[in-house]
């Protein structure tokens, strides 16, 4: 009789031990957004064991609209969106921190949810579910930085930036010559963006920057008119 119970501790604890194997950590269940932005989910994982272990993270359910697209990503490196399943090797406690899915929220407001799986690889049934719930909402006015009868130009966002930060402008004058030029601190030039007529926003890309303080100033037919302060963030 006492094997059978020793038998049946040694049983319990090893289940234990696997169940224990990994922790999700900062675990955030809903996010706030609005439409047209790109939202970075966190995935945080430690290995609470004593080995090298392989995770899995899979997503299993997600309602995302038609002009909404999902990937998971390792810092800047991405998969191709439809690729449900991402896998990393994780040393003893060791946590994986830059492990990101990344939604672009589309053009339509509403809310959306997704539910992934995290497991251990070849011992799925001891799997942890993290549902998330995302409000999706319409993009607030922003402010007016510059108008006149040539163009009107709003202010950057957001700020601070993350991925990448949006300006909308509309030229009223097709002979405007206009641009942006993004400097840092030391007033070293950090991009040059030309401002089309053709087109409504232009975009700075913020993930190809460090984190800082930056300004961007905006130029008419090559002068400058004023200069905003940028926050890049990581």
């Amino acid at each position: 009789m006492k094997r059978w119970i020793v038998f049946a501790g040694l049983i319990f604890l090893s289940s234990a031990s696997l169940s224990q194997s990994f922790e999700l950590l900062d675990r955030q269940e809903n996010f706030q957004t609005t439409v047209s932005e790109t939202l970075r989910i966190p995935i945080r994982i430690k290995n609470t064991s004593d080995k090298p272990q392989f995770y899995i993270i899979r997503k299993v359910q997600s309602d995302l609209g038609s002009t909404q697209k999902g990937y998971f990503c390792l810092d800047k490196t991405c998969l191709e969106p439809g690729m449900d399943e991402f896998s990393k090797r994780i040393e003893p406690g060791e946590t994986l921190g830059a492990l990101y899915y990344t939604l672009e929220t589309g053009l339509v407001t509403g809310q959306n949810s997704m539910k992934f799986e995290v497991f251990a690889r070849g011992n799925q049934k001891e799997s942890v579910e993290h549902l998330i719930n995302i409000y999706v909402d319409e993009r607030h006015a922003k402010a007016v930085l510059f108008q006149s009868k040539d163009i009107t130009i709003h202010e950057a966002y957001p700020n601070p930036a993350v991925d990448l930060a949006i300006i909308d402008y509309k030229i009223h004058n097709e002979s405007l010559k206009a641009k942006i030029l993004l400097h840092n601190i030391l007033g070293k030039s950090m991009g040059d963006y030309d401002l089309p007529i053709s087109e409504t926003k232009v975009k700075i890309m913020a993930e190809e920057l460090a984190a800082g303080v930056y300004f961007y100033t905006l130029y008419l037919d090559n002068s400058g008119v004023l200069t905003r302060k940028l926050i890049v963030r990581k």
